[in-house]
């Protein structure tokens, strides 16, 4: 085309109207129209609608016409819908464009009888688009002409489905179908023009799905028109859906369904028969004719999913007996059946695009009933008694209020009253296999009622809109069948107004308990429910667990329990209570009685605790009396000590502990107990608290973190962990829990079985199992088999295999007692990671009691311990949790004790320990948290302000002090002993530098510098010292880095006069020179990295020497820094270059540029021609071998001759005669920075006769260069003259750059000799 021509820089074709020679901008915009980024191609299409209308001319009109055409039919796949949307648009803005001279110019461009063959799927791609473009545009419905062609045209390009497959048929559907603010076809028109077009696709229906389609659009678009008069003309029949067309509409679907696999969606057919077959009341015919006796013949995925499709499609346009009708029959059952055996992950599974219909349908209505019947629909298909739905189906939000009421009260009736009738049960094959001799109704409906239990217990943490009294009707519901049997209906108590058909059993009982207290747990997370203000202003508080009144919930059960528990006479419990039990109940509902009429704001918090812990408690009666009694006389009794008014007793030896103590003995006897709900209560307790700890009730709870107490001896709350919770069903354990168990117990076994291989024999086993054959006989000097008779044979068969039964039960034992071990240590692990939740609340409550200063250590041996410990999972999290808490619970902590005036000396103690530790540990990741916990320490005296202030370790000027107000609270020390400190960390310090195998890093003393800058100026010493002094050089280059860390650091530069700073830099410049002068030829890699960290100090002291412009001598780091450079390692390290020339900087001199040798451009090779047969090739003509002999052979000389010589790279100093001259550029600049004198007085090296005279050998050696080089190139042209006719052009370029490499090799070999000489 002239536009790809003219951008490739061919010539451009005659244009006699002028749209080419307009700019590339209008034509630019068919190139974006045409590319597969969508927003380009959108973009185009709007600029040139805006290029039309603006400023358009009519031959820009009729161009951009005939390009998007052209364009209709383009190879891309991206290029077609691209240019259909422009020319629809263009159409639509120019009204005046006549669509039948557009339609004539697309039949025309994209002939399907003329085009050649590979091109017929263009073709046919260029008239469909173009149909799709007029229809877009919505002028079709205007133009008649065009209308009745374009479906014309439709109907023609339906018979090419190899490339356009149901395209017509589909754009034919959407014409007739689509809606506009009025109908695209009217009735009229329809009748008038379209039908009998359409007639003969409208006769042939039941012969294709597309056809089918066509004819129920039509009658639901146009009912005037294809009345049941026209409908019996056409196929003779009034109806679609009846007896007779059953077998052909079940051919045409199962057609569809198969067409539609890969796009997993429902046929519009489908869709559309369902809506004509509800229109003409024939939806049961269809439903139960078609779908479930007819497509359920043939047991095919695509088919069975088309019938799911179709059900969930159905839900919105059903009346309720059509509901109940559909959700009882083959296709729910079949759908059943789907999910339960596709439970597999690599199984394709339908159920979320189930309740993707589901929740669309549940959105939309409005009535109530029908929302109900969907509901129970579900619900009621059911495996053996359990609903296939999950008991936590989200689509229960989106219930109206009437709805939800009456969906709850229908699952309690089910709960009460199985009717297993009702439900369209089934059971897999497998099932069926394995069915046992059992009560199958019996197993049905503990089944049922474990999924309904489960299911209202959802419904409370559901987010759907629900009142206080709807979950206090569920919550009341649970206790009571959990832990109650009715005797006799009463009014009073609305749950036993109905009498159970099957009566609970003790599992049931057992299985409703557990679910009630993880509904309990649901109730103490649960926001404050209800419209009123109280309810709004409690919401904003973010209070949690308490209903509109300010009660607990678990209040509001436990006065329900007591209600129940006083009428003997209608209802009795489960488990009746003892006298005792009975007692300590009525003693714990007076006790939060008595709390409640208490009102301190002082204790609020202490009060809400102990009511919280005292309601759980008494709770807790109902599921495990015998174990709860203990622990509820006792806090009973701490209750009353805790708010009794009498005078404290003085304390003695036999003293009874503080009410906090016990209480923590109490949360932690909870917390060995798998729930969830008392972990959390336990923690919220604990909180609550916290403020009256004691240093005994805290060493209650570190004492069960200390890693160095006896593994063997086993508490009492592991104890009742192991023998009691293990044995029942861990509902309301921690899905990871019991996962991490599994885990365990698997990777245990395999343990053991290696070991039982690896295992020698039994010694004892073996004299036995002699002592047997030798009885027997059968071991002898000279006997054998053949001497024992069969009565000794069976004899000897009995013994050996007592013998080794007794051997099999003592490794049966072995491995149960080490199975034991494993499980005790596992719960004894999982109780300590429990208590550290009571460490993170302790020191998230109260950072700034001094019992924190009680938690390091025994934090510290935890890691400790864990670091060298196994790595199982459990582990790693314990020390993972242990480690989080210590980093960002305590050592950041941003508030810490403000009250250290008596602890000061304890402290710095506790410094020097924690340091010397640091400084002991083999393990730097040990050692990290042992030197934060001493910074942590630092930052707390530091804090805190002595009543004996020190003085500031420098005295600051007035003048310092006046610039800079904050100078005083930057280095203030507050309770810091900062003498004693300064010999704790110099001692660490000097350790890390000197030791060669040090646990100490350098992050850690940069963390000490950044955070504390005071310490910098007694440790800065060590550091410059250390330069030289360092152990190796990994230590020399960390002293290096410190030190370059440290310098820039205000508070340094504050704390020093201006002497001793000037001073503190010239040391640090000589000591960095001293390093450098021993620095070898840098082959091991802790030498460069010595030699880079100390060219990084360099540069910050030679900046800071020339911006402040300190009085320090450079000559012998000059002199060090040349010498240098003469090292070859420097220049083939790119950092090291770098860094070195950046010091270079600052003492004036300029990294030299490596300039490549100017050679001559060599000329692009031309593509090769094809040769002629039969033709000799130029050069090897006789005429014209000589010729091109002599040009080959003369080449290279003349290319290596006329190059000019480049200049090369001098040594420091030097200069080339033509520099001196003048005559290159940037020489005159380069003689002023040789001659120049620094501010420092210091002259330069490398100026004067000796570069000159360095320069001119250096030009003399090139000139020789040059000389051989021609020589050399001479002998090897006239020795290779005949081959050469023979190389290609490339071979000759090759060989130059070949020849240019070596010479550039050989120029920075004599460079590197002028350097060392």
């Amino acid at each position: 085309m002239a536009e790809r021509e003219a951008r490739h820089g061919g010539g451009v074709p005659a244009d006699p109207r002028g749209v080419l020679r307009k700019g590339r901008a209008f034509l630019d915009l068919f190139w974006d129209i045409a590319k597969p980024e969508q927003e380009v191609r959108l973009a185009a299409t709007e600029n040139l609608l805006r290029h039309l209308r603006d400023g358009g001319e009519d031959e820009e009109l009729k161009y951009a016409l005939r390009r998007l055409v052209e364009g209709l039919g383009a190879t891309r796949e991206a290029a077609r819908p691209g240019f259909s949307l422009a020319l629809a648009q263009v159409l639509q803005a120019f009204e005046e464009i006549p669509l039948c001279s557009v339609l004539e110019q697309i039949q025309e461009k994209h002939n399907l009888e003329k085009v050649k063959k590979k091109l017929v799927r263009n073709a046919a791609f260029g008239n469909f688009f173009g149909v799709m473009a007029l229809f877009q545009s919505g002028r079709l419905i205007k133009d008649q002409k065009a209308l009745l062609e374009s479906i014309q045209l439709l109907q023609q390009l339906a018979h090419h489905q190899t490339h356009l497959r149901d395209l017509p048929s589909k754009t034919l559907v959407d014409i007739l179908s689509e809606v506009w603010p009025q109908p695209v076809v009217p009735e009229t028109v329809f009748e008038e023009v379209l039908f009998g077009i359409l007639q003969a696709d409208l006769t042939s229906a039941f012969k294709s799905p597309e056809n089918l389609h066509l004819l129920l659009v039509g009658m639901q678009k146009f009912p005037g028109v294809l009345k049941p008069k026209k409908l019996k003309k056409l196929f003779g029949s009034p109806t679609i859906v009846n007896e007779e067309n059953i077998p052909r509409l079940v051919e045409l679907l199962e057609s569809a369904a198969k067409s539609e696999k890969k796009d997993k969606k429902l046929p519009s057919v489908g869709l559309d028969l369902l809506q004509v077959s509800l229109k003409e009341g024939a939806f049961e015919l269809f439903w139960s004719e078609a779908v479930e006796n007819g497509l359920f013949k043939e047991k095919s995925g695509p088919v069975s999913y088309m019938c799911y499709r179709l059900l969930g499609s159905a839900l919105p346009l059903l009346s309720v007996d059509q509901l109940q009708m559909v959700l009882k029959g083959r296709v729910m059952q079949h759908y059943g059946e789907h999910v339960v055996t596709t439970q597999l992950p690599d199984r394709f599974k339908f159920a979320p695009e189930m309740e993707a219909y589901v929740d669309k349908f549940l959105t939309s209505c409005d009535d109530p009933e029908r929302q109900l019947a969907v509901m129970i629909g579900f619900s009621t298909l059911t495996n053996q008694g359990y609903p296939v739905v999950p008991s936590v189906w989200r689509v229960v939000r989106h219930l109206q209020p009437v709805a939800l009421q009456k969906y709850i009260d229908w699952l309690k009736d089910m709960f009460l009253k199985p009717d297993l009738g009702c439900c369209l049960d089934f059971s897999t094959n497998r099932q069926k296999q394995n069915q046992e001799n059992k009560n199958i109704a019996q197993h049905k409906i503990a089944r049922l009622r474990k999924w309904i239990i489960h299911r209202l217990m959802s419904i409370v943490e559901s987010p759907v809109k629900k009142e206080e009294s709807l979950v206090m009707d569920i919550s009341r519901f649970c206790f009571f069948h959990a832990f109650f049997e009715t005797k006799k209906k009463t009014s009073q108590i609305p749950e036993t107004n109905a009498l159970m058909s099957e009566p609970l059993d003790e599992q049931a009982h057992s299985l409703a308990a557990n679910y009630f207290f993880g509904l309990l747990q649901t109730l103490n997370t649960l926001t404050v429910l209800g419209d009123t203000a109280e309810a709004a202003a409690l919401r904003e508080k973010h209070i949690h667990g308490v209903t509109a009144d300010g009660k607990l919930w678990i209040f509001h059960l436990v006065e329900y329990a007591s209600e129940l528990l006083s009428s003997e006479k209608y209802v009795k419990a489960v488990k009746p209570f003892t006298k005792e039990q009975r007692d300590a109940w009525e003693r714990s509902l007076q006790s939060v009685k008595n709390l409640q009429k208490k009102k301190s704001k002082s204790d609020s918090a202490k009060l809400f605790a102990f009511q919280q812990l005292l309601l759980l408690m008494a709770i807790h009666l109902f599921k495990n009396p015998s174990e709860t009694m203990d622990l509820l006389s006792d806090l009973l009794n701490c209750t009353e000590r805790a708010f009794s008014k009498e005078p404290k007793k003085k304390k003695t030896e036999n003293a009874e502990p503080e009410w906090v103590e016990v209480i923590v003995e109490i949360l932690l006897s909870l917390l060995a107990q798998p729930s969830l709900l008392i972990r959390r209560i336990s923690n919220s307790v604990f909180g609550r608290i916290c403020p009256n700890l004691t240093k005994k009730g805290l060493q209650l709870i570190l004492d069960v973190l200390d890693p160095y107490q006896d593994q063997d001896e086993e508490s009492a709350v592991v104890v009742v962990e192991e023998s009691e919770k293990e044995k029942k069903s861990a509902q309301d354990t921690d899905d990871d829990e019991s996962e991490d168990s599994s885990d365990d117990g698997d990777t245990e076994e395999e343990n053991d079985s290696e070991d039982e291989k690896n295992e020698e024999v039994d010694e004892d086993f073996r004299s036995q199992l002699i002592n047997v054959l030798q009885a027997g006989n059968a071991v002898g000097e000279d006997e054998s088999d053949e001497e024992l008779d069969d009565e000794a044979m069976m004899a000897l068969d009995k013994s050996i295999s007592a013998l080794f039964a007794e051997q099999q039960k003592r490794i049966q034992a072995k491995k149960d007692e080490k199975d034991r071990i494993r499980k005790e240590k596992i719960l004894r692990r999982d109780f300590k990671i429990k208590v550290l939740d009571l460490i993170e609340v302790f020191l998230s409550k109260q950072p700034e009691n001094p019992l924190v200063f009680d938690i390091i250590e025994p934090l510290l041996q935890v890691i400790e311990q864990c670091m060298s410990s196994d790595s199982d999972k459990q582990e790693i999290d314990f020390l993972q949790k242990t480690a989080h808490i210590f980093t960002n619970s305590l050592c950041r902590a941003k508030q810490y004790c403000k009250r250290v005036d008596v602890l000061q000396d304890d402290l710095h103690t506790f410094v020097e320990r924690l340091v010397k530790k640091a400084c002991k540990h083999t393990d730097s990741s040990v050692a990290l948290y042992y030197f934060s916990a001493s910074l942590y320490l630092l930052k707390v005296l530091k804090g805190n302000v002595s009543d004996k202030s020190p003085a500031l370790p420098v005295p600051l000027s007035k003048k310092q002090t006046d610039t800079i107000p904050q100078a005083c609270q930057l280095l203030s020390t507050g309770c810091l002993d900062v003498e004693r400190v300064t010999l704790i960390y110099q001692q660490a310090l000097t350790q890390f530098l000197s030791k060669r195998n040090s646990a100490l890093t350098s992050s850690m003393f940069l963390d000490l510098f950044t955070r504390f800058p005071i310490m910098c100026k007694p440790l800065i010493d060590i550091l410059v010292k250390s330069i030289t002094a360092g152990a190796r050089q990994h230590q020399q280059a960390q002293a290096c880095l410190l030190l370059q860390k440290v310098l820039p650091l205000r508070e340094l530069k504050l704390s020093t006069t201006k002497e001793e700073w000037e001073e503190l830099i010239r040391e640090s410049i000589s000591q960095v020179t001293e390093s450098l002068k021993v620095a070898d030829k840098l082959r091991v890699k802790a030498e460069k990295e010595k030699v880079a960290r100390s060219l990084e100090l360099l540069n910050f002291l030679l900046k800071t020497v020339t911006q402040q412009k300190l009085h320090v001598e450079l000559m012998e780091l000059d002199k060090v820094l040349v010498a240098l450079n003469q090292q070859e390692s420097i220049g083939k390290s790119a950092r090291l270059d770098s860094l070195y020339w950046n010091v270079m900087r600052w003492l004036n001199y300029t990294k030299p540029k490596k300039e490549k040798t100017a050679n001559k451009p060599v000329q692009e090779a031309e593509p090769l021609k094809r040769k002629k047969k039969g033709f000799l090739p130029e050069t090897k003509k006789r005429k014209n071998r000589k010729k091109a002999v002599q040009e080959n052979g003369a080449a290279p000389v003349a290319s290596e001759d006329g190059d000019s010589a480049a200049p090369e790279e001098q040594p420091l100093g030097i200069e080339t005669p033509e520099q001196k001259d003048g005559h290159l550029p940037g020489s005159k600049k380069h003689r002023k920075r040789n001659r120049g004198v620094r501010e420092n007085g210091v002259a330069v090296e490398g100026s004067g006769n000796g570069a000159v005279n360095g320069g001119d050998a250096v030009a003399e050696k090139k000139k020789k260069k040059k000389r051989n080089r021609k020589r050399k190139g001479d002998v090897g042209n006239e020795a290779e003259q005949i081959p050469a006719t023979k190389k290609a052009k490339g071979d000759v370029n090759q060989e130059t750059q070949q020849k240019q490499g070596k010479a550039k090799k050989k120029r920075k070999e004599k460079k590197s000799a002028m350097l060392q000489e």
